[in-house]
């Protein structure tokens, strides 16, 4: 299947107009808008500031962390500032060196390079990626056999910017090329709190503090879902509330929706009854999990246990997954002793 090329950033007026996605109307498009992760936020802001007094363009930046918390948002932030264009596109779709070739030599001098979930690019592309950032060249094969020859391409100097959530799975060639690195860190509530004020204003819709703190807190330490329940908070505003979000409004709206004042939804609590009634507590490993509540067992390691694990519900352990008193408690259970039977709160 033919690829077309990466489309470049779109025009900072863009993310206002009405037919612009939910998130990119949402998305902050200076440092000055951007809440939260203070320290990445300060070392950013810095190399922008170096780069524009020498007049030259950024250093390669590799931005890891969770989904949701900002990266993407952070590099169209630095092209904004640099006022370079950002050409995107994904590591699973670069999957022949042709592909990389076409995007390189499409790049002006300071144009930024960003690659999405740079750890899943395939590693024969991931090869012609070490002289593109070192040496700004390109060594093409043309043919093969007796008649391959080999055809530089001279870059322009670009800017990779490469995001992942699993920097664990990037190879050290590529990670040590990366002079500047930046892992971006949950939210903490009132962090959140401001994004959804934020948000509110630019979605027209009113919300006192107490609304906000209430979506803040419900939100998992995550932007993203912070923006995506305030949408579902509006819906119910509009329709039952006079569109101002209010604690109790949003309390409603989100109790609707299954997530309680924990922040807990309800495949969290099928994890959590799992481990805790049906195999008392654990340990029990992540594949019996998987198949007790009907999830893929990656899906579960990926996106729910992150939470679980920091909010303190369970603990992984050489033996598998096991509850803590925490996790029988948020279902209303009395923690009993390791492996025993467990009692209904009551």
């Amino acid at each position: 299947m033919a690829k077309t090329a990466p489309a470049p950033n779109p025009p900072r007026d863009a993310f206002n107009q009405p037919n612009a996605s939910f998130d990119n109307r949402l998305r902050p498009v200076k440092f000055g808008d951007f809440v939260g992760q203070e320290k990445v936020r300060e070392r950013l802001l810095l190399s922008v500031e170096a780069a524009r007094q020498r007049g030259e363009p950024l250093d390669h930046i590799l931005l890891s962390g969770p989904p949701g918390l900002g990266k993407t948002t952070l590099c169209y932030i630095l092209a904004e500032e640099m006022g370079v264009k950002v050409h995107a596109t994904s590591g699973p779709v670069v999957e022949k060196p042709s592909d990389l070739a076409g995007m390189l030599t499409s790049l002006d001098r300071g144009d930024i390079l960003f690659i999405d979930e740079i750890h899943r690019m395939q590693t024969a592309v991931e090869e012609y990626l070490y002289s593109a950032m070192e040496d700004y060249v390109l060594d093409i094969m043309i043919d093969q056999g007796p008649n391959a020859r080999s055809i530089r391409l001279e870059l322009p100097h670009f800017t990779l910017v490469g995001a992942t959530t699993r920097q664990g799975l990037l190879s050290a060639p590529l990670r040590s090329r990366f002079t500047i690195r930046a892992r971006l860190d949950y939210y903490r509530p009132e962090e959140l709190a401001q994004i959804v004020t934020r948000s509110a204003r630019l979605l027209e819709v009113g919300i006192d503090d107490g609304g906000a703190m209430e979506i803040a807190r419900r939100s998992r330490g995550t932007a993203r879902i912070a923006n995506n329940l305030l949408r579902r908070v509006r819906d119910y505003a509009q329709v039952r509330a006079g569109n101002h979000i209010d604690e109790a409004v949003a309390d409603k709206a989100l109790e609707m929706e299954g997530i309680d004042r924990a922040g807990l939804d309800e495949m969290d609590k099928r994890i959590l009854s799992c481990i805790c009634e049906t195999f008392g507590g654990g340990p029990v490993g992540l594949g019996t999990v998987a198949v007790s509540v009907g999830e893929e067992a990656g899906t579960i390691e990926d996106v729910y246990e992150p939470y679980l694990i920091q909010e303190g519900y369970i603990a992984r352990t050489p033996r598998g997954r096991e509850a803590t008193p925490q996790a029988f408690r948020a279902l209303g259970l009395h923690p009993a002793a390791r492996g025993g039977q467990q009692t209904l709160g009551i």
